[in-house]
């Protein structure tokens, strides 16, 4: 049975990968922390999808955020009403108001100017004074039913985005996480409310974070961490605690795996958004967090760059066009490249159902040649908003060939089914894969271990259940890795991290505990 102690980090805007997340332990005895609380609760607020979790002290019970699942897609949609879907009520609205809706961008009107001759008229009155509009240089949809957002999470450490445009209104990123927290806050009080006996959270609750959180600022995490306790305060969270999530998963396999103590552990932690990853080094009932690292890399990339290799040529991508110029017949390369950053990022790509976009892609088609229906793909994409459909379309042939050497891809919607064999597909991400392994050599150089030091590999995160993953661990820590609720094991973790009280303390001012702030040298302790 877990004991509990308090965990503090020393700077959590250090992005410094080795001994990034070095603390001190406050004791506490264990009696004292269960007057404060009889349960934990851990909320995985991640960049694709969100998880809750109680701990009673003996099992982990799920919050069902969903009707039927209790993984809920990290997704936000705002109308032009301000009012507010989350989740896959989101994701569903947003389909629903843009299938088949043209794009008419209209030049934002910003001001008038009244303007006067000063003369006097022939009645003796002055001169009617005349007014124009001030157009500034963005422009507006006039159609959008709403905004979809997803990913919010990138953008928490970066000074570029702390603000979004919602229609007319400034919107900050505090304000676009809290409905959904909120909706997780509700969610878990209603479990709470159906159990044996009816418990209250009383606000209280242990609060998931990436290693490093995506951008360059050198005090990213640190603006990243206060933005999302911000977050949280307004959705009720009022006791905050923070823990890191690759910790949070290992700790998660230690609950249930109690005799895996006594042993060096990688934990891998591989979503759709960040790789996270720390070793801990158990010593008797006791595991120090020895080093940890983070970096933007996850499943996202992989579906950005699947659609791009795959798709792509299927859609003209590298497709000549001929047309009549005016003195002569122009051929060049079909302009594939404007179209390309809006179908990878499938929440703004019904942008492309603009003019400028669909009559060259019309002027295209009447060709009639043989490229003539990759284009006709592309434009069925547009006018159906179908880009969502493709990325889903996508994480369904990478899970098939996550257990089958050979995956179709269909999409009958675009008349788009070819053949994927694993090899092609790891050959595609190998990029990717080379970064994954580099950052697992990083963590281990900054850790001053090499493989043979370490005893298990606690393998988690969706992305890890890719074979070509798989593979890389266990030809660098052959025999010794293990898989681990891919999808649920952080905010299992970080129920449990509660429960023992080794979350940080938020302060009432925002800030993060940061008792002393001790070395980076110094260690984590945390009695098993």
């Amino acid at each position: 049975m877990v004991q509990a102690s308090n965990y503090h980090p020393i700077d959590p805007g250090n992005r410094d990968s080795g001994h990034s997340v070095s603390a001190t332990t406050e004791r506490r005895e264990h009696s004292s922390h269960s007057a404060a609380i009889s349960f934990g609760i851990g909320v995985d607020y991640g960049t694709s999808n969100s998880v809750a979790a109680i701990f009673d002290g003996t099992d982990i019970h799920l919050v069902q955020l969903e009707s039927e699942a209790v993984v809920m897609p990290s997704a936000t949609y705002v109308d032009r009403n301000y009012k507010i879907k989350t989740g896959q009520a989101a994701i569903d609205q947003y389909i629903e108001d843009n299938v088949g809706r043209t794009i008419e961008l209209s030049a934002e009107v910003i001001g008038e100017v009244r303007t006067s001759t000063g003369q006097i008229s022939d009645h003796g009155l002055p001169e009617a004074a005349s007014t124009r509009k001030v157009y500034g240089q963005s422009f507006v949809d006039g159609g959008q039913q709403g905004r979809l957002f997803r990913g919010i999470k990138r953008l928490l450490g970066s000074n570029e985005s702390r603000w979004l445009m919602v229609f007319d209104r400034p919107f900050r990123l505090v304000a676009l996480m809290t409905p959904l927290l909120a909706r997780i806050k509700t969610s878990i009080d209603s479990r709470l409310a159906d159990s044996s006996p009816p418990s209250e959270s009383e606000g209280h609750a242990c609060l998931g974070h990436p290693v490093n959180f995506e951008g360059s600022d050198t005090d990213g995490n640190s603006k990243a961490l206060s933005l999302l306790s911000e977050a949280y305060g307004y959705a009720k969270f009022n006791r905050q605690s923070f823990y890191p999530e690759p910790v949070a998963a290992a700790l998660s396999y230690l609950h249930a795996y109690p005799n895996s103590a006594q042993q060096t552990i990688l934990a891998v932690d591989f979503g759709g958004g960040t790789l996270d990853l720390c070793i801990l080094k158990c010593i008797g009932q006791e595991f120090d967090v020895v080093a940890t690292h983070g970096i933007a890399l996850g499943g996202d990339k992989i579906d950005q760059l699947l659609f791009r290799e795959l798709l792509f040529p299927l859609l003209g991508k590298g497709e000549m066009w001929k047309r009549a110029g005016e003195d002569r017949e122009i051929e060049t390369l079909f302009p594939f490249e404007g179209y390309e950053k809006f179908l990878l990022n499938w929440t703004v790509s019904y942008m492309l159902n603009q003019n400028k976009f669909t009559t060259p892609l019309m002027q295209r088609i009447e060709i009639a040649d043989a490229a003539s229906q990759k284009f006709q793909r592309l434009y069925d994409l547009i006018k159906n908003n179908s880009s969502y459909l493709v990325f889903q379309s996508l994480k369904d042939l990478k899970a098939e060939l996550s257990s089958q050497q050979l995956a179709r891809l269909d999409i009958p919607e675009l008349d788009i089914e070819l053949s994927v064999t694993r090899a092609q597909f790891e050959q595609l991400v190998a990029g990717i894969l080379e970064k994954f392994q580099s950052a697992i050599t990083h963590l281990l150089t900054h850790a001053n271990l090499r493989a043979v030091d370490i005893q298990l590999v606690i393998r988690t995160g969706g992305s890890s259940l890719i074979p070509a993953v798989k593979h890389i661990l266990e030809s660098q820590f052959p025999a010794k890795v293990v898989e681990h609720d891919p999808f649920t094991s952080v905010a299992t973790g970080l129920a449990i991290a509660e429960f023992q009280a080794w979350g940080n303390c938020k302060l009432s001012s925002g800030s993060l505990s940061n008792h002393n702030k001790p070395s980076a040298e110094i260690r984590e302790r945390v009695r098993l």
